[in-house]
């Protein structure tokens, strides 16, 4: 037969569930030093492509590149550094589950079979027995509640870091692309330049062998010519190492990833701030962190949770005798029940200084959040105002090009009638060359700002897909 459970035993444990309370602070978000607008916000009336218009995250699709679109796919799949901040996430995981554990009691089961003879009896005997034994310690006090609330909130940190670990992923395999292809655009225009100063150190050996043009013009011809070749070589260590580059954020090995020349693309989008406190939502970074600041919270309840008694209630039942026949006859059956209050009276200032010490870690986390807060505006700022100057910059450099292009030209056809020297070639040709080349240094500047203030807006990220407690595993 069954044994009844003790009526007192159950008064005190339904006692000590309506008892319980959770200690510590509850949890209140910190405020945060947000304005209202941006300082570099651009005006109103601009064209603008918002990141999150591209579905699933995918924001580089507003550059209208299918390469880049494909690489930045990889990236999710093969990306080293992504799986290494995935594992990390699934560890959080375990241990949110591990605290969770807590809530529910212990059982175990074992079973025993011996034989023994005894030297004054001569006797030889057997024993056997089969048991099984239950434990728990009900959080009266919320330690574990406290706990897991801490374990959560860490859990989705975790996640925000993962959040923040793809972007950044995502964001320089961008900015290296678009350095790689402005590499192929130098590289283009470098060859360009080096057919045009080989057709112009002809006209110079044309000119000086019917004795129109001094041989230092040859001479000034041919250096230009092999300093500008000198350049188009040099490209070539700059883009095999933008290769290599992404061969590993793509999870490729480089000697097994070749990726083929092709201009820039499209222009350059120009991408809206919106309003500052949005990015509290948009950022996986702040997010994580106001999700730390929320675990540190919790374990301040933790450590005061070890100021008050803590409760065990443990039971075992089972069966022993002699004979295995006999095993399991009402005779044989054990059992107990029982329960244990323990309290420490001095620890020396021992939990008081685990008490400051998990305030103090909550305080820190605060700062840390606003820390972050701060670098995110500081952040999408710098990239607004670069967005916005590097074009009035791109608009004048044109220009420039536009007009040194035509003064090479004027200059040529002047020095091929004899009207300058061959000094005034040189100058207009390195002019124009050095014009372009800044030309392309600016557009790439736009671009990786533009990637940058993608990644400073969070690149369509936003707090909702950060895990809900239920959804943690």
């Amino acid at each position: 037969m069954k044994p009844a459970f003790p009526m007192p035993l159950a008064a005190a444990l339904g006692a000590s569930l309506l008892a319980a309370c959770t200690v510590g602070p509850d949890y209140q978000r910190a405020d945060a030093p947000v304005p209202a607008a941006y300082k570099e916000q651009p005006p109103e009336g601009w064209k603008t492509s918002k990141p999150q218009e591209a579905g699933g995250g995918a924001w580089w699709a507003i550059y209208g590149d299918p390469v880049l679109d494909g690489l930045e796919r990889q990236v999710e799949v093969s990306n080293q550094t992504l799986k290494a901040s995935e594992a990390a996430f699934r560890q959080a995981e375990a241990v949110l589950r591990e605290a969770r554990a807590s809530f529910f009691p212990t059982l175990g089961v074992n079973a025993g079979a011996s034989r023994a003879r005894s030297s004054t009896s001569r006797l030889t005997q057997n024993q056997f027995s089969l048991a099984a034994d239950a434990g728990w310690a009900p959080d009266v006090w919320g330690r574990v509640r406290r706990l897991v609330e801490s374990d959560s909130a860490s859990a989705q940190a975790s996640s925000g870091d993962l959040a923040s670990a793809r972007l950044s992923a995502q964001a320089l395999l961008a900015q290296d692309y678009f350095e790689l292809r402005i590499a192929d655009e130098l590289q283009r225009l470098l060859d360009e330049t080096v057919a045009a100063y080989t057709k112009s150190l002809q006209i110079t050996r044309n000119r000086y062998t019917v004795g129109v043009a001094a041989k230092s013009d040859v001479v000034t011809a041919e250096t230009l010519l092999q300093n500008t070749m000198a350049q188009a070589v040099n490209v070539g260590v700059q883009r095999a190492q933008l290769e290599h580059a992404i061969a590993v954020l793509t999870g490729h090995a480089p000697a097994d990833f070749t990726l083929a020349a092709a201009g820039p693309g499209s222009d350059v989008p120009e991408v809206p701030g919106g309003l500052p406190s949005s990015l509290l939502e948009r950022r996986p970074d702040i997010a994580a962190a106001e999700r730390r600041m929320a675990a540190s919270n919790a374990q301040i309840g933790v450590a005061i949770a070890a100021y008050f008694p803590s409760f065990t209630l443990s039971g075992s039942g089972g069966y022993d005798n002699s004979s295995i026949s006999k095993l399991f006859n009402t005779p044989s059956l054990v059992w107990s029940l029982g329960g244990q209050v323990a309290e420490t009276v001095f620890d020396a200032g021992l939990r008081s200084a685990q008490v400051d010490q998990a305030r103090a870690a909550y305080e820190q986390s605060v700062a840390e959040y606003r820390q972050t807060v701060l670098s995110g505006l500081q952040q999408v700022e710098d990239q607004l105002s670069a967005q916005r100057i590097l074009k009035q910059q791109a608009d004048v450099q044109q220009q420039a090009v536009t007009l040194a292009k035509q003064a090479e030209q004027l200059t040529l056809n002047e020095y091929k009638a004899g009207i300058v020297d061959y000094t005034s070639v040189v100058t207009a040709q390195t002019t124009a060359l050095s014009t372009e080349q800044n030309a392309l240094t600016i557009r790439q500047s736009r671009l990786v700002a533009s990637v940058t203030l993608i990644e400073a807006l969070g690149g369509g990220w936003d707090t909702a897909q950060l895990p809900g407690k239920n959804q943690l595993n």
